[in-house]
């Protein structure tokens, strides 16, 4: 499955940056989120309890940063473990660049999953993967204090 999307945040590329990584701000923004922390350099740990509709399972996962470039982009990669119903995986980039004066994120995404998962259907378990990742941008601009406007796709 295959999801993203392109936003116009109204802050500095640093500031974004600064609030991607940092775990308050994400925990704030990611709809569900139990816990976040960082548990090593380019790595944390997360519990979020995700609405899939007909379920509402909770998530233990790991995300690791990878390919960092400061202030530009990483890619990101999440294993998620929601005990009976299954795992699921993801691998997101992540690219900032200057638009004006403010900052052009783009957020490209995979993922999958395993066990009961499988059974809910694709088009519920991405439905609710845009939905998360919708919702966490609308809350990111609001911790960060700017306006975020979501973009039409490019080539998609």
């Amino acid at each position: 499955m295959e999801f993203g999307g392109r936003y116009r945040v109204e802050a500095g590329r640093e500031a974004v940056w600064q609030a991607l990584n940092d775990a308050d701000v994400l925990k704030a923004c990611i709809p569900g989120c139990k816990r976040i922390e960082w548990v090593a350099e380019g790595g944390l740990e997360i519990e979020v309890a995700v609405n899939l509709g007909i379920v509402h399972p909770t998530f233990t996962g790991d995300l690791t940063l990878s390919d960092v470039e400061p202030a530009q982009r990483y890619r990101l990669t999440g294993r998620g473990r929601g005990g009976l119903l299954g795992k699921a995986q993801a691998f997101a980039d992540i690219t900032l660049s200057d638009c004006d004066a403010a900052t052009l994120l783009v957020f490209d995404a995979t993922g999958g999953a395993s066990g009961q998962l499988v059974k809910l259907g694709k088009a519920v378990i991405g439905n609710s993967a845009q939905k998360i990742i919708d919702g966490f941008f609308e809350r990111f601009g609001a911790a960060m204090g700017a306006d975020v406007t979501p973009l039409p796709s490019a080539g998609r």
